[in-house]
């Protein structure tokens, strides 16, 4: 089976690992920076480099890359793909590259399906990449189609090597609308948590809340961005939400109104509780 890796970045190389963890695998990969290419040839972490010419041979082809980016190597490369081929995006966002990709593969008959696996690092690029980041993470995968079960389970047996934790079956729509809130606004909560003056004197009386609530903080500025605005309505919603219940919390300290702030705090525990369990 013949694997492709569009980006050469932490999550590219670490797709790339995980399948060259198994000889039954052939990796190629493919980065905007020739010297990526290079050492990632050199150093194993794929077998050749990915061009239209092979790429018609991929079974499989993850595109790692910022949202234009993605976008870019589809407009330019559909016309190489083989009806074989799936093609699987790694975008944090999925209307617009859904949109596209779908429209793409119907037009020149390859296989296309959005994807988001859900797992990091502050680190990027390829020194940082390993087989087992996704080891027990979910993969959220938006299909063509939603009541193909033969498609589905082949799409789970590509992705098998991988080893993620869970696959979720969603809309693009819904994607975004869910991401807005689970990753977008605390990525966004924690960079300007941290931008507080107080921010300086915090080592020797910080502990576990602190480290979880600024882990997120540190960033990739251009990327975050691109995902931000690509999902602003969504986001924009979350950001309110959260700004109108800090409201609530700050109104009942300023006037000292302790009975309120306890059902405030309340509210937030059996929250919590009901839908984490």
């Amino acid at each position: 089976m013949i694997i492709g890796v569009v980006g050469l970045g932490l999550i590219g190389c670490s797709l790339a690992k995980a399948y060259k963890r198994y000889d039954t695998y052939k990796v190629l990969g493919l980065d905007k920076d020739s010297s990526v290419n290079e050492f990632a040839i050199i150093s194993g972490v794929i077998d050749d480099k990915l061009t239209p010419e092979n790429m018609k041979n991929c079974d499989l082809i993850f595109i790692a890359v910022y949202p234009d980016g993605a976008a870019e190597f589809l407009k330019e490369n559909a016309e190489y793909l083989s009806k074989d081929t799936v093609v699987i995006d790694c975008v944090g966002i999925k209307k617009d590259i859904c949109a596209l990709g779908f429209s793409l593969a119907e037009k020149y008959g390859f296989t296309f399906v959005g994807g988001h696996p859900m797992a990091g690092n502050h680190n990027g690029g390829l020194k940082y990449a390993r087989a087992n980041l996704f080891t027990g993470a979910p993969m959220v995968i938006v299909p063509p189609k939603f009541d193909d079960i033969a498609f589905l389970n082949r799409i789970k047996n590509m992705l098998e090597p991988v080893e993620f934790g869970t696959i979720s079956v969603t809309t693009a729509e819904e994607h975004d609308r869910v991401i807005a809130f689970t990753s977008q606004l605390a990525h966004v909560v924690s960079n300007a948590f941290i931008k507080s003056p107080t921010a300086a004197t915090h080592k020797g009386v910080s502990a576990g809340s602190y480290k979880d609530l600024t882990r997120v903080a540190w960033l990739n500025p251009e990327m975050w961005a691109d995902l931000f605005l690509g999902n602003s309505e969504n986001l924009l919603f979350e950001i309110d939400t959260l700004i109108g219940s800090l409201k609530e919390y700050r109104d009942a300290i300023s006037t000292g109104d302790r009975e309120l702030l306890v059902k405030l705090l309340d509210d937030g525990r059996n929250r919590k509780k009901e839908v984490d369990g």
